[in-house]
């Protein structure tokens, strides 16, 4: 077995590192923080891990970052995540598209669904998404997926009217 890993940071005790890691709400952090306060004590390294619910090669890595960066290295680093499918012009033009409405010529629909909109998506800019990230981009654009009942494009206001007038009352 090589030689443990040596605490060659000594800003805080293993008392403020208990402190610090009370005051923190981040588990994980707690636990790094709570091993090296342990080695600080004096606990071998293997004991330290077992207490704190960590492989001793984990620790180990711990102890670098700690000697490396201070209690800053200790927190969780998180990727970027996946980049969005449409980038911000995409969406502003999704944006104008909802808000426009379909062409009944081209589009043969007279309201838009999620399945017309991730086809006309597929057509456009050849993503491919699936129903419900359709949905997820409008609540992006604060727009619902609910809309207003559609109209016939040649409905007659005024033979509505008249048929309201003539028409007996339930």
């Amino acid at each position: 077995m090589g030689r443990p890993i040596e605490i060659t940071r000594f800003d805080l005790s293993a008392t403020e590192l208990r402190e610090l890691a009370a005051r923190t709400r981040d588990g994980a952090v707690v636990r790094r923080l709570l091993a090296i306060a342990l080695i600080l004590e004096g606990h071998s390294r293997e004991e330290a891990a077992r207490l704190s619910g960590m492989d001793r090669q984990t620790l180990r890595d711990w102890v670098h970052c700690y000697n490396a960066v201070g209690v800053a290295g200790l927190s969780s680093r998180w990727g970027p995540g996946r980049p969005p499918a449409l980038n911000e012009t995409q969406m502003e033009e999704l944006r104008s598209l909802v808000l426009d409405g379909p062409d009944p010529e081209r589009n043969k629909v007279v309201r838009w669904r999620c399945v017309d909109l991730r086809a006309e998506i597929a057509a456009r800019w050849s993503v491919t998404l699936t129903k419900g990230t359709i949905g997820k981009l409008l609540r992006q654009l604060h727009m619902t997926r609910l809309q207003p009942r559609p109209y016939h494009p040649k409905k007659d206001v005024a033979a509505q009217e008249t048929f309201k007038k003539t028409s007996p009352a339930w």
